[in-house]
């Protein structure tokens, strides 16, 4: 729940600064001279991809979601048995133990969006963030793919 409510804020401080940066482009090319009207497409040209990257970033969030409120729905959900540091954090070789199972599992059923999903949070207890979207984007696909499911 604390990650939705600072990914929230988090959007929209975003989207504050979107609108007043883009206003700032607007008003420049409003003045009308060339160098103006130069500076106003390029500063409008942030917000914008600001907004996409915003955009794509909430859809996969939510996407995520979805299959870990289904997976949760099935019990398939993957126990967190981690053992953890004194600080709390995740310990590498425990993270690696589940990271070579969840690898396995997937090799083993390439085509099952389930084995995708827990390999996305097998690498992201290794702390493999691009590796851990790239699986759970992985997921996603399969299981848009795949509307049953199986």
């Amino acid at each position: 729940m604390r990650a939705k409510i600072t990914y929230f804020i988090t959007a929209a401080v975003l989207v504050f600064y979107f609108v007043l940066v883009g206003g700032r482009g607007l008003m420049l090319i409003r003045h009308g001279t060339l160098l103006t009207v130069t500076f106003g497409v390029a500063v409008l040209i942030l917000p914008v991809i600001g907004v996409w990257f915003l955009w794509k970033n909430t859809q996969f969030a939510r996407r995520a979601n979805a299959l870990a409120a289904e997976l949760e729905a099935e019990g398939g959900l993957p126990v967190d048995d981690l053992l953890r540091t004194p600080s709390g954090r995740i310990d590498r070789d425990s993270a690696d133990a589940v990271f070579t199972k969840r690898r396995e599992e997937t090799e083993d059923a390439p085509d099952d969006w389930r084995t995708w999903f827990r390999l996305a949070v097998a690498y992201q207890d290794a702390r493999d963030t691009p590796r851990a979207r790239k699986a759970m984007q992985r997921a996603i696909a399969l299981r848009t793919s795949s509307p049953s499911g199986v």
